[in-house]
């Protein structure tokens, strides 16, 4: 057996977590299962993402909403303390899938779709989706040897918070032009508690092999040097 190391964060800056997982994706070999919950604010940034394009830049100054660039690729969301994030780490031997993305995806939309058995729950594209409306967004990193595959799954949201965010110029197929209250749709309607979600995944990854699940903490890793690329921008550096 071997064990999958599972790390359940609360109320932790999406900046330190994302700071965690390169640690552990690019320091460590383990298998990791990431939950968190309760991150103050921000917007992330894919590793490519434009500012200009991205975001309405005079609203986001204004409010003084950070921006964090990731260390993978993916699109651009807004995150806050809805926001239910599941992060998986893991050796490229360790499950028997090809290590690309779709596979990837596939593997963690049938482990999702297992746990929760909310009707019409699938992947669309680079999307989790529940019937044609989005309910988390994902970006993945794979290297030689290992694999990352992040989420932020929309508990609940701000309908607000999505005015800082602009019509990306590439978007998913079955997206189109939908405004984002269109586009989105809340796990809080279709599930009792976030609680209970995460309750029903950790069981259900405990029964996939040949893994244990192992609590763990982010002090029990120790900090080993490794390439950082996580970031945390400065709207105004460049003007």
């Amino acid at each position: 057996m071997t064990p999958l190391y599972l790390i359940s964060l609360h109320n932790t800056p999406i900046y330190q977590q994302l700071q965690l997982e390169e640690q552990l994706l690019r320091a460590e070999e383990g298998n990791f299962c990431i939950i968190n919950r309760g991150s103050p604010r921000a917007i992330v940034m894919g590793i490519s993402g434009q500012i200009e394009t991205l975001l309405d830049v005079p609203k986001v100054a204004k409010d003084a909403i950070p921006i964090i660039q990731r260390f993978s690729g993916g699109g651009t969301v807004i995150v806050d303390e809805h926001t239910l994030f599941i992060s998986f780490i893991f050796a490229k031997q360790s499950i028997p899938i090809n290590p690309y993305p779709e596979p990837i995806i596939r593997w963690t939309s049938e482990l999702y779709k297992g746990a929760w058995n909310i009707p019409g729950f699938t992947f669309s594209e680079n999307d989790y989706t529940i019937a044609d409306q989005k309910c988390g967004g994902n970006a993945q990193y794979i290297q030689k040897n290992r694999w990352l595959h992040h989420t932020s799954f929309l508990w609940d949201y701000d309908e607000a918070n999505m005015e800082y965010l602009l019509l990306p110029p590439k978007r998913p197929h079955y997206r189109g032009s939908r405004t984002h209250s269109a586009f989105l749709t809340r796990l809080k309607h279709h599930a009792p508690s976030a609680d209970s979600l995460i309750h029903s995944l950790v069981q259900t990854l405990g029964n996939v092999k040949p893994f244990y699940i192992e609590p763990s903490t982010p002090a029990a890793w120790r900090k080993e040097p490794h390439r950082r690329a996580t970031k945390l921008l400065n709207l105004f550096s460049s003007r």
